[in-house]
């Protein structure tokens, strides 16, 4: 069977369907939520559309409460079936796009926008090799059920209804991350940070009225904004050469007493935050030198000398590596400092497999009280491990090899898929080997090759575990 040739005959339709997707700004907005639509009017419009493209092509769609839907393929009638775990939110389409993020434009071979590699173009991918399956009549020892989330980027509360009122996977796999196949997957802590004291009479030159970056704890910020007020004939030229010595952008702007200060940098995912230009630490290392009122001090202290180029929670006291994921990351996604007011930080840490979890958790808490903060809140997520040896990933391996000639070498992430709710799970491409990842930066792509020969990949391997 050339499943790349039955790819190929449903190209057009594949980006027409694709393209519908992308078009829906499905960011997660709670504040037009609705029974319908719990996770917001453009997640609920994005599933419901996916539901009708797949009811269209013949399957029989359920919507489970806006929350989550799957679509089943069923010609097995057995009890267990095989599960592809998709999810139809993105990230928020921040920095400035060279065309709209949410007007899909091919470029160079290249289809760019918001959610074209996480994770709405590998979804497609994924449902056309289900499709192609189907429309071929292949026989199948299992059911297979190609299931659509709709909060993977901010809690995964989709899954976890799933989970509740579905029964789970015999196996499967989440087209969420690299090819060949991610065998294992980091936990994470994700904590929420205080500042103790937030007023004080102390008097200094300078004071920092606000102090604001990012959005999502699971992506590094790439906007930094600090209101200064007070007098310092040095601030503004320091800003200048310093920035220029970074060599990031800068703006800034005077007005009566305040002086605002604003650093952009590069957004990438939280899970490797080396990648990107985190424009709240750079600019909490230019003010760490000034003196200012002190729980604004102790504020930016904190940032500079525990978060400032330390990735991996060495400055927190938390570093550990192992041999199956690598070394623990840091990333600082999300800082509100207002005077008087409000001062947070909170970061979202990647652990790996054998992390100890209840001494990281010690460790960290320590530090942060010696900086007078403390913890507000705090969520973990257990890491995620199928051994080498699996019959599925033997198959899968076996999938890869065939449908592109290369070596189908296991590896790790420090992401956190849908693969981690089935047992027997793992994250399965579409990211190829040397390609960037583009997942949650500005100007997010996938190449059209690359889409089409994931999708022969998805329906090589759906045909394989089906009948395991």
């Amino acid at each position: 069977m050339n499943f790349y040739e039955e790819v190929l005959k449903r190209k057009d339709d594949l980006l027409r369907d694709l393209e519908t997707l992308l078009r829906i700004e499905s960011v997660k907005d709670l504040e037009r939520q609705t029974k319908k639509r719990p996770m917001g009017e453009k997640i609920g419009e994005a599933l419901e559309t996916m539901l009708s493209i797949t009811e269209f092509a013949g399957f029989q769609p359920t919507n489970i409460e806006g929350m989550v839907g799957y679509a089943e393929y069923s010609p097995a009638k057995a009890e267990d079936y095989i599960g592809i775990l998709c999810h139809l939110d993105v990230v928020p389409a921040t920095g400035d796009w060279s065309t709209p993020p949410f007007e899909p434009t091919i470029r160079d071979g290249k289809l760019y926008a918001r959610g074209a590699i996480d994770d709405k173009g590998p979804t497609i991918a994924a449902y056309y090799g289900l499709k192609i399956v189907k429309e071929l009549g292949l026989p199948l020892k299992h059911n297979i059920r190609i299931i659509f989330g709709t909060d993977e980027e901010s809690g995964m509360s989709c899954m976890k209804k799933y989970a509740e009122v579905e029964k789970m996977p015999l196996a499967g796999f989440a087209p969420d991350a690299d090819f060949p196949i991610i065998h294992a997957e980091k936990g994470q802590i994700n904590v929420k940070l205080g500042l103790q004291k937030i007023s004080t009479n102390d008097r200094q030159d300078l004071s920092l009225l606000s102090f604001v970056a990012g959005e999502k704890g699971n992506m590094v910020p790439d906007v930094a904004e600090a209101i200064i007020g007070g007098q310092n004939d040095t601030l503004v030229p320091q800003f200048l050469k310093y920035c220029k010595e970074k060599g990031v952008e800068y703006s800034y702007s005077l007005e009566g007493n305040q002086t605002m200060l604003k650093i952009v940098g590069t957004s990438a995912h939280g899970m490797e935050p080396h990648k990107g230009v985190n424009a709240a630490l750079i600019l909490a290392s230019f003010l760490q030198p000034f003196s200012f009122e002190g729980s604004s001090n102790d504020y930016i202290q904190f940032i500079s000398k525990t978060l400032y180029n330390q990735f991996k929670g060495e400055g927190l006291g938390i570093d550990f590596a192992d041999d199956i994921t690598g070394p623990l990351t840091v990333n600082a996604g999300i800082f509100r400092f207002v005077k008087d007011d409000i001062a947070e930080i909170h970061l979202n840490i990647r652990c790996p497999v054998e992390t100890n979890y209840d001494a990281t958790i010690e460790n960290l808490t320590k530090t942060v009280e010696s900086y007078s903060f403390k913890v507000t809140s705090l969520t973990t997520k257990e890491p995620h491990h199928v051994p080498k040896d699996s019959p599925m990933i033997k198959a899968l391996q076996e999938v890869y090899q065939t449908e592109t000639g290369e070596e189908p070498t296991l590896l790790t992430t420090g992401g956190a898929t849908y693969a981690r709710f089935i047992k027997n799970g793992v994250a399965f491409g579409a990211v190829f080997p040397g390609k960037p990842m583009t997942a949650h930066q500005k100007n997010e792509y996938i190449e059209i090759d690359d889409l089409l020969k994931a999708t022969a990949i998805y329906a090589h391997a759906i045909y394989r575990l089906g009948n395991l």
